[in-house]
């Protein structure tokens, strides 16, 4: 398990290792679960995202290195009830970083009144997702960049939210 030093609130200046981050998660990552041309279209999506508004708009986290200068998880919610991002990168993976972030978020919105948050998950987060007490609602298909993609509407009821430790 990795050093989880504390969360810290995701900043504009956080935009490039955002993008890092996302690009690194689906290329080494996804190609357990996609195939070739769906790695591709979805690795070239971290460029197009609008992270600024999102960021901007939206509340977001990171879980660092041990020295605290690169980002090696991040989650952001935007809007506030929907889970918008959630990536690790490859060799921070299954290290308890993406479930700092989602609990975290958790606690955050449930604080501030959110009853229920939603989010598209991939095939790789929606085992997390589900040990997370995430319901899949349903099965989507869409095209990304022209290639044919699923994913799963997934929520949360946060009503009567049990707060871990803080």
């Amino acid at each position: 398990m990795a050093d989880l030093r504390p969360l810290r609130p995701l900043s504009l200046d956080d935009r490039s290792q955002l993008i890092e981050v996302y690009r690194d998660a689906v290329l080494l990552q996804a190609p357990e679960l996609y195939g070739p041309a769906q790695v591709r279209a979805w690795a070239d999506q971290a460029g197009h995202t609008d992270l600024g508004g999102q960021l901007e708009a939206g509340m977001g986290l990171a879980s660092c290195s041990a020295d605290g200068a690169t980002i090696e998880a991040f989650a952001l919610l935007h809007p506030l009830d929907r889970l918008s991002l959630l990536y690790t990168r490859g060799r921070s993976n299954r290290q308890g970083r993406a479930s700092a972030l989602l609990e975290e978020l958790e606690r955050r919105s449930w604080q501030r009144g959110i009853g229920r948050l939603r989010t598209e998950a991939s095939h790789l987060s929606r085992p997390l997702l589900e040990r997370k007490g995430w319901r899949v609602e349903e099965r989507e298909d869409l095209l990304i960049a022209g290639v044919p993609f699923s994913r799963f509407l997934m929520a949360k009821d946060l009503t009567g939210f049990p707060l871990p430790p803080a």
